[in-house]
């Protein structure tokens, strides 16, 4: 007897590499980015998850974290973020 998810689950995470997670990023056009595990002992986007956190409480629209910020400010953040 296993777990199993469901079948619409189970395409979705099968896209990201172990060690990573999806996050869906923007305000009114969602995009989803997969960023490393390593990014959540960063500072700068623990500040995110905060937001999001104040934003969507624990129930995201797009089913995972939804960060509430324009993609090109993710992509800023990010960018200076070390892996």
């Amino acid at each position: 007897m296993g777990f199993r998810l469901p079948r619409n689950a189970r395409t979705k995470t099968a896209d990201i590499p172990k060690g990573y997670f999806a996050v869906y990023v923007g305000k009114n056009q969602k995009k989803r980015f997969v960023v490393p595990i390593s990014y959540l002992n960063q500072p700068l986007f623990l500040d995110l998850l905060s937001q999001a956190e104040e934003e969507y409480g624990h129930h995201h629209p797009m089913g995972g974290i939804t960060i509430p910020c324009s993609q090109d400010t993710f992509l800023d953040l990010t960018s200076s973020l070390s892996v």
